[in-house]
């Protein structure tokens, strides 16, 4: 990036072309999300939607990993709060998602290295996902005593129940190929070409009209019956939230600090 602007933890540029770029910037924790990453990335959204002549957004994370799911020591911080406190954290997060699948311009996510919880619903609600040979994901929420609640509507669309029936349940990893089968990514490429590949995309988009583009998108998700509402969006809110302080998140986040098996896992 030329001259970014951002909150510090996500960084963001519009070219003249009318191509945004937006960068998650926490290298040092593989772009875990936090309050501060999560407010960033909105903040990106307010100022795309405000700028004009917006063609495209492509959306990339910084170091090796693209987005290493939540920041563990945030959310354990947060679950100690009050459930007002909580609804909020949950509502923040669900809303970045929510707001990345109804952007009106085509939006495409370069990933490589882990992509793990949110990175996954990210990528779900994004048009289009590249992922280099190195890319590794997983939705394994379940394993901390969390859910992925807020983004199982856009995970659901992009990659469909029986995969999200085994992959939110088992919590396993899966590599880029497997990825691209079941739908969460449309193609794979060599390590180091995400950027040759994202620009071929982009130019393509480029050469399409952007009212047309933009209208084609939100029909189709309209046509899908795609679109989150608001009572719905409400309930994912609360039970993300509420499972959060649960006596299971608490073992869980406390597993994963101490680097150990939880208490669920049986003894031998």
């Amino acid at each position: 990036m030329q001259n970014p602007t951002g909150n510090g933890t996500v960084l963001w540029e519009l070219d003249a072309r009318g191509v945004a770029s937006v960068e998650l910037n926490r290298p040092e924790v593989n772009n875990a999300y936090n309050g501060d990453l999560i407010e960033g990335v909105h903040q990106a959204m307010d100022a795309l939607g405000a700028a004009q002549g917006v063609r495209a957004v492509v959306l990339k994370g910084k170091g090796r990993h693209f987005q290493a799911g939540a920041d563990l020591a945030w959310i354990n911080a947060v679950r100690q709060r009050s459930p007002a406190e909580n609804e909020l954290a949950s509502r923040r997060t669900g809303d970045l998602v929510r707001r990345l699948d109804s952007l009106p311009v085509p939006t495409i996510a370069l990933v490589q290295g882990g992509c793990f919880g949110g990175g996954t619903g990210i990528l779900a609600a994004c048009d289009i996902v590249v992922a280099s040979e190195d890319a590794i994901f997983a939705i394994a929420e379940t394993r901390w005593g969390l859910m992925a609640g807020v983004i199982l509507p856009q995970l659901v669309q992009a990659i469909g129940l029986r995969a999200v029936r085994r992959y939110a349940l088992s919590g396993e990893r899966f590599d880029a190929r497997e990825a691209c089968r079941i739908g969460l990514v449309h193609e794979v490429c060599a390590t180091g070409k995400l950027e040759e590949v994202g620009a071929r995309i982009v130019d393509g988009l480029l050469m399409n009209a952007p009212a047309a583009t933009g209208a084609t998108k939100l029909r189709a998700l309209a046509v899908a019956g795609a679109v989150v509402g608001d009572a719905l969006f409400a309930d994912l809110v609360r039970e993300h939230a509420a499972t959060r302080q649960l006596a299971e998140a608490v073992e869980g986040l406390a597993s994963f600090k101490e680097k150990r098996k939880p208490s669920w896992y049986p003894a031998a």
